[in-house]
């Protein structure tokens, strides 16, 4: 897949691939980024690797940068709908300490929409996020729950048109 340059970072391009696609470097830098931030930083000691990256519908999305993997995020397919009528679910939300505050999770969520906010779409947000998600058009439901021991709530955005 060819990337997609933004319109505010000509520097950057969001880049999207299937497991299948991704080359050994890149998902090394995925998933370097993604136990930088969880294990490391935020010292998250639930398993990190779901086997859902390796599904054949699941996209990898990110930002790179010449250090690689800037942000990521991934959207994963459910065949039944677990809530509403929300067949995607995406998470593992990251951007990299030195790129924090430029936007880059914002150019990511804006992707999500656009490719797939005609659909429902579900996130289990850590709470502290969750008004960067409600930004996007995702409401928070139910009850706050401790998940890999960070706080955490469930949003969900109505398809749209």
């Amino acid at each position: 897949m060819s990337p997609i340059k933004l319109a505010d970072m000509s520097d950057c391009s969001v880049l999207r691939k299937s497991w299948g696609e991704l080359t050994t470097a890149e998902l090394y830098s995925i998933l370097k980024l993604r136990t930088d931030v969880f294990f490391v930083e935020q010292r998250i000691d639930e398993e990190e690797l779901d086997n859902r990256d390796q599904e054949p519908q699941t996209e990898h999305v990110w930002i790179a940068d010449d250090r690689g993997v800037a942000a990521y995020l991934r959207v994963i397919v459910d065949d039944v709908a677990t809530h509403f009528d929300a067949h995607r679910l995406f998470g593992r939300v990251v951007v990299r300490a030195d790129r924090r505050g430029e936007g880059l999770a914002q150019e990511l969520m804006r992707y999500v929409v656009r490719e797939h906010g005609h659909d429902g779409l579900l996130l289990h947000a850590q709470e502290y996020v969750a008004p960067l998600y409600a930004k996007f058009g995702f409401e928070a439901f139910g009850d706050p729950y401790r998940e890999a021991g960070i706080q955490h709530i469930m949003m969900y955005r109505a398809g749209r048109p």
